[in-house]
């Protein structure tokens, strides 16, 4: 049964995914749900759900200043943000032109970072609530082709331990979700760039392999589902004292002992045999 005064959570990137599926895991808990994202015609089922459902383009100030006056507005409180939007940009360091370089970073860290900002002083002055930011096991390990992504998410796995440690005082509870391979729009929204990207240069042969790969992870039918991340999304939130990271999903956690045990140069040839 819902409560009286039902807990109230923020999920950016809601309109697909991880996202949804989240979003859907804490409606069914009792929980007021506020799910953002740019495209809002795919929310319409979470709003026909329940759901309070916002535009949101983490690139854009006034946009990010809206959410919170209609948050402010139509809840007066927020216990949990869960900053799940997130982007891919894939290609040779050499090819991706910087300003796209610099959209990876907008979006995946310092879009997520001015979000947080404005929320936090209203939940330190509440003395409590719990942030969820949804990095990649990207964030501890690398792949060629990706270095602006897995850059951005390891950028944000550091601001992430900093935020832990400086709302620890404020009783704010800040944790990192890295999934592994999960079936989302991520690997069919960063193939077509990548091997775009490469076309007739230097690289097109290592991203053609590059791209093989990533379809054999997430399109072959071996990614896991977005719901896996989501239960381990509220259980976190709904724990007395949640770990700081948690790793699921296909392949996270052993791609992660991989990178500590074999160290730079053992992973290195593990990643060129996987291509």
């Amino acid at each position: 049964m819902p409560s009286p005064n039902p807990r109230t959570v923020l999920i950016t990137g809601a309109s697909s995914g991880i996202g949804e599926a989240t979003a859907r895991r804490f409606l069914e808990q009792g929980w007021t749900v506020h799910a953002a994202a740019r495209r809002t015609e795919h929310m319409r089922s979470l709003d026909e759900a329940g759901a309070r459902v916002h535009y949101l383009d983490l690139t854009e100030e006034a946009s990010i200043d809206a959410l919170v006056a209609a948050i402010s507005m139509e809840s007066g409180r927020l216990d949990v943000i869960v900053n799940n939007a997130g982007i891919g940009v894939y290609g040779a360091v050499e090819e991706v032109p910087l300003d796209e370089a610099r959209r990876q970073f907008e979006v995946n860290l310092f879009g997520i970072a001015g979000l947080t900002q404005r929320f936090l002083p209203a939940m330190r002055a509440a003395t409590g609530g719990t942030i969820v930011n949804v990095s990649s096991i990207g964030g501890r390990v690398y792949t060629p082709m990706g270095a602006w992504y897995h850059a951005s998410k390891h950028a944000l796995e550091g601001w992430s331990d900093c935020l832990r440690l400086e709302l620890a005082p404020y009783g704010i509870r800040v944790v990192i979700v890295e999934p592994g391979a999960i079936e989302t729009e991520f690997a069919e929204v960063a193939i077509a760039p990548l091997l775009k990207r490469s076309e007739g240069g230097p690289y097109a042969d290592f991203a053609r392999k590059m791209a093989a790969a990533t379809r054999r992870t997430y399109l072959d039918k071996k990614a896991s589902h977005p719901d896996l991340i989501a239960g381990i999304i509220v259980k976190a939130v709904e724990s007395r004292r949640p770990r700081t990271r948690y790793v699921a999903g296909y392949l996270g956690k052993p791609v992660i002992w991989a990178r500590r045990i074999l160290g730079d140069r053992g992973f290195d040839w593990m990643v060129r045999k996987f291509l």
